[in-house]
């Protein structure tokens, strides 16, 4: 008796071939969206060039932000402690006191200025030489001139370390260099503020221009993305190109913005240098540098994606067969 056939066998398809087919879609997506933008290399140019300047701002004067910080740090004009001593402190009652401060851990240097040095310098400074040389005692006190260390130019540790030799009993006042240390730290909390707020700004402009030039290249393709929805296409499958898209737009942009702000630092270098040498200064210019490149990259390559993926929900789903 011969075998009834009740029907085709239904395949079924595996994990692995699913799993295999979605990563070649990304591959295949990763590298096609970036022949369509080497096709239209002008459009392709001037959009990144839009990304690049948007990042390019902040990063420049984050990068000026630092370098500001650091002349200040190594700047000769560190905020000094100046400790007036009694008039009548005895010589080995003063080297005592200097040889106390020099072992402190927030002292780098103690320099010594006898009551005639300072009141020479007074005279020398001030333009009273002649009323001062009639006096007929020193007014002036032997002065100790403080620079703390690195790590106690803070001014809540200046503060404090100026309150410890103010209870030596030979010291009869002391006063703290402070007010351009506040004012430096002010303005770096200020321009940090202002440059947070410029790259929102700008981050946000690289928003828009991305997911508009998204939404111009989804209203070109969207014959192509109905018909690939009309054969079973899904959203993400319609959605993955159009990502990677935006990624390459992101990319190139921070390339082009880490190349925009090594090139203008490296122009004013020798500038810098020779100016500061002027100064006896050994201060160098610092640029991005690699880790800062880098950075400036995958900022761009993320806002590239994040722009693409915005327009993307928000106009492919207008998108459908009839």
């Amino acid at each position: 008796m011969a075998k009834i056939d009740v029907g085709a066998v239904q395949s079924r398809t595996r994990f692995g071939d699913k799993a295999s087919a979605y990563w070649q879609h990304h591959l295949s997506s990763f590298g096609g969206s970036l022949r369509r933008l080497l096709q239209t290399p002008a459009q392709t140019l001037m959009t990144a060039l839009v990304v690049a300047i948007a990042l390019s701002l902040p990063a420049t004067l984050l990068v000026s932000l630092s370098n500001i910080q650091q002349l200040g740090d190594s700047w000769d004009a560190s905020p000094k402690v100046s400790v007036y001593l009694h008039l009548r402190a005895r010589p080995a009652a003063i080297e005592q006191l200097i040889s106390k401060l020099e072992r402190l851990p927030e002292v780098a240097s103690v320099q010594y200025l006898s009551a005639e040095q300072v009141l020479t310098d007074f005279q020398r400074l001030s333009g009273f030489g002649q009323a001062l040389g009639g006096l007929d005692d020193n007014p002036l006190p032997a002065t100790l001139v403080i620079a703390p260390t690195s790590n106690a130019a803070e001014p809540s540790v200046l503060q404090q370390l100026g309150e410890t030799i103010a209870a030596e009993p030979i010291v009869d006042e002391v006063s703290l260099d402070m007010e351009w240390v506040r004012r430096l730290r002010e303005f770096m909390v200020l321009g940090k503020k202002i440059v947070a707020a410029l790259a929102g700004l700008l981050g946000l402009g690289v928003l828009l221009a991305i997911g508009n030039t998204i939404r111009l290249a989804i209203e070109n393709r969207r014959d192509e993305i109905i018909v690939s929805k009309l054969v079973g296409g899904t959203n993400g499958f319609v959605r993955r190109p159009f990502i990677y898209c935006g990624g390459w737009y992101g990319f190139m942009g921070g390339l082009l913005a880490s190349l925009i702000v090594s090139g203008g630092f490296s122009i004013i270098d020798d500038t810098v240098t020779q100016l500061a040498s002027l100064y006896q200064s050994d201060f160098t210019l610092q640029s991005l540098g690699v880790t800062g490149s880098l950075q400036l990259v995958g900022l761009g390559t993320l806002l590239g994606w994040l722009g693409a993926w915005l327009a993307v929900g928000r106009h492919l789903v207008k998108i459908e067969p009839k």
